[in-house]
């Protein structure tokens, strides 16, 4: 009986080899073709996505308190303080998930929010140099080091991102990695695109 399954076992033997074989083969090919390295890449953007996210809601939530502060100086211009007032508004309407950075329209949308907030806000800056009191006050002082402070870290997450895309966007095109791209069912993504002169800088803010 031990002799039948030792023969048995010989004759199994060559196909479990044979099987093993072709497993080692299959593995290597998939990570021959960056399967796993666009899954590395794919979370990496997500990641930077998530962190420009993040740095825009930073600045989304100082502007109640920029136009509190700017509405209780005498006089001010109430179309500029208006103006930030809706544009804020866009921005918070927005839809915004992940699926966004895989959607060119999305992504669109989102970055024509952001960039009139910003030129409602710079504008509302600029009048703000006509009010020596408004300029004068700790709390807009405050307001002012937390705005640059945020603008620069929108700034450095907008680069990450791109960088990131950019490099994805490198392996899903590239073969033999286009290959791993596909089997993830993973294309290129949109990316930002500069919108305004020396965009990759954050705008000038002065009192």
């Amino acid at each position: 009986m031990q002799s039948h399954s030792v023969n048995h076992l010989r004759v199994l033997s060559p196909q479990i080899s044979l099987r093993v074989i072709v497993l080692l083969l299959l593995m290597s090919g998939v990570a021959g073709c960056g399967y796993n390295a666009v899954i590395d890449l794919d979370e990496e953007v997500k990641a930077a996505w998530a962190e420009v996210q993040n740095q825009y809601q930073r600045r989304a939530d100082l502007v109640p308190n920029l136009v509190n502060t700017v509405k209780g100086s005498a006089n001010f211009e109430r179309e500029t303080l208006q103006a930030v007032v809706e544009a804020r508004s866009r921005v918070g309407r927005l839809e915004v998930d992940s699926s966004t950075i895989d959607d060119p329209a999305k992504l669109q949308a989102f970055e024509q929010a952001q960039g009139q907030l910003s030129g409602a806000l710079s504008r509302l800056l600029v009048t703000v140099e006509r009010y020596p009191d408004l300029k004068a006050s700790g709390a807009f002082r405050d307001l002012q080091a937390q705005l640059e402070g945020t603008e620069n870290r929108i700034t450095v997450a907008r680069r990450r991102y791109i960088e990131q895309v950019a490099a994805y966007n490198k392996l899903v095109l590239r073969f033999p990695t286009s290959i791993g791209a596909s089997l993830r069912g993973k294309d290129v993504r949109p990316t930002f695109e500069a919108t305004r002169p020396n965009a990759d800088q954050p705008p000038e803010v002065q009192f």
